[in-house]
C-alpha cells in the first residue's frame, strides 16, 4: 500500500482549514519552517502545487481544493476510531449561539457531530443578544460581537440579506407585471427595484435594531430613498419575518441559513435581485489560552468546516 506521508496529512487540513501558515502553526504548535517543510514534503510527493503563495496571500490551487475534499472525512475517521480505542474521557462543552442561528443552521447538523465526537458532551446555550464573552457564560461561542482581548475568533459567515416570498405570492407579482419568464422578472426589478415598494413589506427590528432599517438599507444600496407609500408588516425577530413571508403576507429580507436550513421545499422563493451584507460577521469565538484543549479544537474544527456550506446558492432555489 503506497501513502503520502502521512505526517504531512493533518499539517496539510489545517493550513488549508484556516488557509494561513502562520495559523496553522499556531495551532499545531510547531513553527512556521515545520509546516513549510511537511507542506513541500507532500507537494513533491504528489507532483502538484497544494498552495499558490503570493507575498502574505495564500491560496489553495484546484488540486489542493480536490485533495481537501478527498482526505477529510479520512482524518476524521481515523481520529474518531483512535479516540474510541483510547477510551478518551468524556469531555463536556458549552455552546453560546444565538436562537436563530441554533435554530436554522446548528441543530440539523449535529447528528453528524455527534457521530464524529460521541465523547464531546455538548450543551447549546441559546441566547436572545450577544452574549458575554465569559467562561462563566460559556466555554466558546458564536457571536457577531467583537472580539475582546484574551479571545480568539475563526470566521464562519458574513450576513448578507435577499428578499423572499412565498410561490402563491410570487404569482401574484408574476401577474402584476405580466411575465412569467423568471429571468425577465429579475431583470426587471434590477432596473427598477422600486417595483417591491408595490407590494406589503415585511420588516424586523433583530439586525438593526429598529424597524424599517433594513429594507432602508436595501433600496440605498440601489440609490433610492425608501418609498413613503410601502405598507410595513413588522416582526421583532428574523424568524417571525421568515414565518410571515412564509405565510404569504408580503415580502422578507432573510439571510441565508435561515432561507437555505428552514425552507421546505417549495414553501418561499428567493427573488432574483440583489442582496445586501449586514456588516455582521457570524465567528466561532474560545478563549486564546484554551485553544489547544481538544475539546474545543475538535469543535473547531468541525464547526469551521461545516460553516463552508452556509451560503445559500440561488442556481439551487
Amino acid at each position: 500500500m503506497l501513502l503520502p506521508p502521512l505526517k504531512s496529512l493533518p499539517i496539510f487540513e489545517a493550513v488549508a482549514r484556516l488557509n494561513s501558515f502562520s495559523k496553522a502553526a499556531d495551532e499545531l504548535n510547531l513553527s512556521q519552517s515545520a509546516i513549510s517543510h511537511q507542506i513541500k514534503l507532500l507537494e513533491n510527493y504528489l507532483g502538484e502545487s497544494l498552495f499558490i503563495r503570493q507575498g502574505k496571500k495564500l491560496t489553495m490551487t484546484d488540486e489542493g481544493r480536490s485533495y481537501l475534499s478527498s482526505i477529510s472525512s479520512s482524518l476524521e475517521v481515523i481520529s474518531h476510531a483512535s479516540n474510541q480505542i483510547k477510551g478518551a474521557e468524556k469531555t463536556s462543552i458549552r455552546l453560546a449561539v444565538y436562537s436563530s442561528f441554533a435554530v436554522s443552521w446548528l441543530i440539523p447538523h449535529l447528528n453528524d457531530f455527534k457521530k464524529l465526537y460521541p465523547q464531546i458532551d455538548l450543551s447549546i446555550e441559546m441566547t436572545h443578544s450577544t452574549p458575554e464573552l465569559s467562561d462563566r457564560t460559556a466555554d466558546c461561542f458564536i457571536t457577531v460581537d467583537k472580539v475582546k482581548r484574551g479571545f480568539s475568533a475563526d470566521l464562519m459567515y458574513e450576513e448578507r440579506l435577499f428578499p423572499v416570498c412565498s410561490p402563491t405570492f410570487f404569482t401574484q407579482i408574476q401577474a402584476d407585471l405580466g411575465i412569467q419568464d423568471l429571468f425577465q422578472i429579475s431583470e426587471c426589478i434590477l432596473e427598477n427595484p422600486s417595483i417591491l415598494a408595490k407590494y406589503s413589506l415585511i420588516t424586523h427590528s433583530s439586525i438593526y435594531d429598529k424597524y424599517l432599517e433594513d429594507w432602508r438599507v436595501w433600496f440605498a444600496e440601489q440609490n433610492i430613498l425608501l418609498p413613503e407609500s410601502i405598507k410595513f408588516q413588522k416582526f421583532s425577530h428574523l424568524l417571525l419575518a421568515y414565518e410571515a413571508a412564509k405565510h404569504h403576507q408580503g415580502i422578507a429580507l432573510i439571510n441565508d441559513f435561515v432561507f437555505k436550513y428552514q425552507t421546505p421545499k417549495n414553501s418561499l422563493i428567493a427573488l432574483p435581485t440583489h442582496f445586501v451584507k449586514t456588516s455582521d460577521q457570524f465567528n466561532f469565538v474560545y478563549k486564546t489560552s484554551r485553544r489547544n484543549e481538544h475539546g474545543i479544537s475538535q469543535l473547531k474544527q468541525w464547526i469551521t468546516r461545516q460553516s463552508k456550506s452556509l451560503v445559500f446558492d440561488p442556481n439551487t432555489n
